[in-house]
């Protein structure tokens, strides 16, 4: 298989325990040793400085996007291979998108759930195709699937929604779930509105 440009959405906090740091690193190592090129949010701090860092000591490229007003806090990844600056938040969700191929989701707070859930609804409704991991070795999303099959039993997430993303617990299924076979997904008429069941 020929490289993927693999967008990772991650962590920025200073304030989160070291092992979801060390699973980002583990994840920019194992994307490099793959052939993979590293999309990211062009942060240098936290899990995104080190899913890039790792990437790139690996041998792998590294592209960040980052937004102006972030740029300007200093706390961009001035070692990526590319950096590229956008005016706002939803120009750099759009360059990532535009750029990736694939999608894996690690551990991080509102932003990277922000994240998630637009390339979710996305793929749910057959506006792309790109597969997406979410790796959550400890449990932290936990709460998230429990949501889900509350969303579900009460009508308002339909069950091939879950189609759309792969669960993982190592770092392995992550990249196989995102190397791996993607079925399209496409709506029926009825179901292309967010508010359908």
């Amino acid at each position: 298989m020929s490289g993927l440009a693999v967008c990772v959405f991650c962590a920025s906090s200073l304030r989160i325990a070291e092992h979801h740091v060390a699973l980002a690193a583990e994840v920019g190592t194992e994307l490099a040793r793959r052939g993979h090129t590293l999309v990211s949010g062009g942060g240098s701090i936290s899990s995104m400085g080190a899913v890039a860092r790792a990437a790139r000591a690996g041998g792998a490229r590294t592209i960040g996007v980052i937004p102006k007003a972030l740029l300007e806090l200093e706390v961009n990844d001035k070692d990526a291979d590319e950096l590229i600056v956008t005016p706002d938040m939803n120009t750099r969700k759009a360059e990532m998108e535009r750029r990736a191929d694939a999608y894996i989701v690690l551990p991080g707070g509102l932003g990277t759930m922000e994240e998630l859930f637009e390339v979710w609804s996305g793929r749910n409704l057959g506006l792309h195709d790109k597969p997406i991991a979410i790796l959550d070795p400890t449990g932290l999303y936990a709460p998230l699937k429990t949501l889900g099959d509350h969303l579900y039993e009460e009508g308002f997430v339909r069950a091939k929604a879950y189609d759309a993303i792969a669960w993982a617990s190592t770092v392995d299924e992550a990249f196989a779930a995102v190397e791996g076979t993607v079925r399209p997904l496409e709506p029926a008429p009825d179901e292309v509105l967010e508010s359908e069941p």
